[in-house]
């Protein structure tokens, strides 16, 4: 029965790493905006239902892997040797595999994802509810840490072990990395150039 489930699991993976590899091509031909989920599903030789089973919105296709690095960046702080600093752990993760960033193809690949993203409105908003959620996560694992509320949390307090906010003025949450623009950067690159989901 686990051989069983295994190859079940990974036939699922195979179906959406296809589903995704379509649509990243459709979407390096075309607009993003001009590629429709029945064409991604007509070359993936996949039902419309099954592409909206894997990823629930077209801008999820091209984000496909900006989760797992999501999932990623948590698990590097929330594993992190004792006593060091959230921010390090951060710092660490992120710059895993950077010298692979510099070839040609995947300087082109960067700017032309930036250049997706900019040129389409639906891209740029789910971008934001993407950096959103990961801030409101890290702001959890931080609270939880220093047995905070996560509204305390703030910049700094990331930087340094188990400091909590002094002032009494209302919390500004921004953890580490998380402009959208730089997230593009950081994150959605790294990701969707690498071949892991």
């Amino acid at each position: 029965m686990a051989i069983e489930v295994g190859l079940r699991e990974r036939k699922k993976q195979q179906t959406r790493q296809a589903i995704f590899d379509t649509a990243r091509r459709l979407f390096a031909e075309r607009r993003f905006e001009d590629v429709t989920v029945a064409e991604i599903a007509r070359a993936a030789d996949v039902s419309e239902v099954t592409v909206f089973n894997y990823f629930p919105t077209k801008e999820d296709l091209f984000y496909g892997g900006m989760q797992f690095f999501e999932e990623d960046l948590l698990e590097a702080v929330r594993s992190r040797p004792r006593g060091e600093s959230a921010v390090k752990a951060f710092r660490r993760r992120l710059l895993q595999g950077t010298e692979a960033l510099g070839s040609k193809e995947r300087v082109a690949a960067i700017t032309q994802a930036g250049e997706t993203v900019a040129a389409s409105p639906s891209l740029v908003a789910r971008e934001r509810e993407i950096v959103e959620r990961y801030t409101r996560r890290l702001a959890e694992l931080l609270a939880g840490d220093t047995r905070s509320d996560p509204g305390d949390v703030e910049p700094m307090a990331a930087a340094g072990p188990r400091r909590r906010r002094q002032s009494s003025d209302s919390p500004r949450l921004r953890a580490p990395g998380t402009r959208p623009g730089r997230l593009r950067g950081q994150t959605l690159t790294s990701e969707r150039l690498s071949a892991r989901l």
